[in-house]
C-alpha cells in the first residue's frame, strides 16, 4: 500500500479534501495515476491487488475509487462487489478490453462509470472530478431536501431522501450513478431527455464525449427495473414511461 501526498497548492477541482483509491497492480501505471491525482490536491492512496483493495476501501472509506478490472487475487468486479456491498462507492473501472459486454457487466456489479486502456489522464481526471461533484451533489441533497416525499408511479417507487428504489414491493440496488439517472428521468415522465442533457446534469460532463457511457447505463437501468420503463428515442435520447398502477 503507497501513499501519494498532495501538494501544498490545492487542485482545481474544488474537492480538496477528497480520498481517491488507485487499485491497480501495473507499478508505472498505478505510479502515474497517483501522480496526476495528488497534483489535483486530492489525498490519493494505492492498492496492488484486489483484496488489499477491498481492504483498503474498508479502511478509508474514500470518496472515489479508481480499478482495474485485472488484478492479482481476485479480479475488479468481484472487488466491485464485495465493496458495494459494504458502502457504495463510486467506482472508476479501467480495462484493457473494448468490450461493451465488460462493460455492462462493470456496471452491472455495481461501478460507475468505466474507461478502457490507454487513456489520456486528462480524461481520467475529468471522469474522477465528476464522481466528486455527484458525491458532493448527492450529500448536499441529503441535507436540504431530506423531507422529499417518495416518488410513486404503478409498481415503481423512488424516495430520494434514503435513495432506495423499489419495483413491485422489490428494492432494487442501483449505484449512485445509475440512482440520479432514474431521478433525473423519472422527474419529468414522457419527456425525452437528450443524452448530452443527461451527461451534462448527471455526469456533470461539459461536453458530448460520453455518450455510451450514457446507453450503457440505461441498459443497466433496464435490466435491473425491467425494458418498459425507458424508452429509446433514436438518435435523440431517452424518455421515462410510467408503468401502469
Amino acid at each position: 500500500m503507497t501513499t501519494a501526498t498532495p501538494p501544498s497548492t490545492p487542485g482545481s477541482s474544488g474537492q480538496q479534501n477528497a480520498t481517491v483509491l488507485v487499485v491497480e497492480d501495473e507499478p508505472a501505471i498505478a505510479a502515474a495515476i497517483a501522480q496526476r491525482l495528488s497534483a489535483e490536491g486530492w489525498r490519493v492512496e494505492v492498492a496492488r491487488d484486489g483484496l488489499a483493495g477491498v481492504d483498503a476501501a474498508s479502511r478509508l472509506s474514500p470518496d472515489a475509487i479508481v480499478l482495474d478490472v485485472m488484478l492479482p487475487g481476485i479480479d475488479g468486479l468481484e472487488v466491485t462487489r464485495r465493496i458495494q456491498a459494504e458502502n457504495p462507492i463510486p467506482i472508476l473501472m479501467l480495462t484493457a478490453r473494448d468490450d461493451e459486454t465488460d462493460m455492462l457487466v462493470g456496471l452491472g456489479v455495481g461501478a460507475d462509470d468505466y474507461m478502457t486502456k490507454p487513456f489520456s489522464m486528462r480524461e481520467l481526471v475529468a471522469r474522477v472530478k465528476a464522481l466528486l461533484r455527484r458525491v458532493e451533489r448527492a450529500q448536499q441533497a441529503a441535507v436540504t431536501t431530506p423531507a422529499d416525499p417518495p416518488m410513486v408511479m404503478g409498481d415503481v417507487t423512488i424516495d430520494r431522501a434514503q435513495r432506495r428504489v423499489h419495483r413491485a414491493g422489490d428494492e432494487v440496488h442501483l449505484t449512485p450513478t445509475e440512482f440520479e439517472l432514474l431521478v433525473m428521468l423519472a422527474s419529468s415522465p414522457k419527456t425525452v431527455q437528450t443524452r448530452e442533457r443527461l451527461l451534462a446534469e448527471v455526469w456533470d460532463w461539459a461536453d458530448a464525449s460520453g455518450t455510451r457511457t450514457v446507453d450503457s447505463h440505461i441498459k443497466a437501468l433496464r435490466r435491473k427495473l425491467g425494458p418498459d420503463l425507458i424508452r429509446t428515442v433514436h438518435g435523440v435520447g431517452y424518455a421515462f414511461e410510467p408503468p401502469e398502477a
